[in-house]
């Protein structure tokens, strides 16, 4: 427990459970947070197997126990806007101070907050983090037109600038040989970036209207992303260039937002178009849509998801203010 930094713990049942249709899909379940219409989003479960979530318009981190069923909130600075956050171990939490210009280490033990600042005021908006093989922290800048780099040992910043204008930086992963792969939101482009000399090389999808927002990427290595704004699910293969798309199951308007890949290499997305949000998987190996889960709380938009390989799970947060967990079949 962490006492001196808690405002008060709060305990709650499940709210909603959506249950699958039949066999082979996933259980979803979701919480109410407990602290009103603040946007909870971009969970991230930790060692111990608490997860841990922003609150984008409440100023907040907080923690859920999936076993008792609490939360709780450690606050931020009124203004901060954080947008997203990653875990190292139980107690060290990063975030992306997303309307104050810098990138937050709180300790979970007693609720100090360290500041690294941006080395350049027109990175006003850290985005995404993401841990590197080395754990180290790469990042988007959205509105700023930057992807960075943040080394731990030094507390360095580096900022690679995007050419275009309007770009907007968005979701961001790193392949096994260390590439950087980040979806170009504003553009139908992915941007890669070799980790060692930092260069920026784009690749253009076949669809002028495409905006890719989210990117994952498989064992195999081959880049996946969603197409907000024309609802398909896209993969690259970088070694040979060539991209393979389908159409998201509820079509053009489907908004396909949030994405993740589990151990078996399935993609999973939500469709924020639908309302109720529909929860969606892909299985790779067949290339075939496997699943189509509706979101009892509605959803309003999922942003962003993470896999938990110890329990075969995804959290998610939503715009209806809760706290979402799909338990994956086997």
């Amino acid at each position: 427990m962490r006492h001196q930094i808690v405002l008060g713990c709060v305990l709650l049942a499940p709210l909603f459970v959506s249950l699958p249709a039949g066999a082979g899909q996933p259980v979803l379940t979701e919480w109410d947070v407990p602290y009103a219409d603040s946007r909870p989003r971009d969970p991230y479960v930790d060692a111990t197997g608490n997860v841990w979530f922003v609150g984008q318009r409440g100023d907040y981190v907080a923690s859920f126990n999936p076993r008792t069923e609490a939360f709780q909130r450690l606050p931020l600075a009124d203004g901060t806007g954080p947008h997203n956050l990653i875990v190292a171990g139980s107690d060290t939490i990063w975030y992306a101070g997303n309307r104050a210009t810098h990138i937050g280490r709180l300790n979970a033990d007693d609720g100090k907050i360290h500041k690294i600042m941006m080395p350049d005021e027109a990175a006003r908006d850290p985005h995404t983090l993401v841990f590197d093989s080395a754990g180290d922290i790469w990042f988007t800048v959205q509105g700023g037109n930057f992807i960075g780099k943040l080394t731990i040992s030094d507390e360095t910043v580096r900022l690679i600038s995007v050419q275009a204008r309007g770009s907007r930086p968005y979701g961001i992963n790193i392949a096994g040989d260390g590439e950087v792969w980040v979806t170009l939101f504003g553009t139908n482009k992915l941007a890669r970036i070799n980790p060692t000399t930092f260069e920026l090389t784009e690749v253009v999808l076949p669809r002028a209207g495409a905006r890719p927002r989210r990117v994952e990427i498989t064992a195999d290595g081959l880049v996946w992303y969603v197409d907000y704004a024309q609802g398909y699910l896209g993969r690259l293969d970088p070694a040979s260039g060539a991209i393979t798309e389908w159409i998201a199951p509820s079509g053009e308007t489907s908004r396909p937002y949030a994405m993740e890949v589990d151990s078996e290499q399935r993609i999973w997305f939500v469709e924020s178009g639908p309302q109720p949000n529909m929860f969606v998987g892909f299985d790779t190996r067949t290339e075939t849509f496997i699943s189509g889960v509706a979101l009892a709380s509605g959803g309003g938009t999922v942003r962003h998801m993470h896999y938990d390989h110890s329990t075969n799970a995804i959290w998610f947060g939503t715009d209806r203010n809760t706290l979402g967990r799909a338990q994956l079949p086997d």
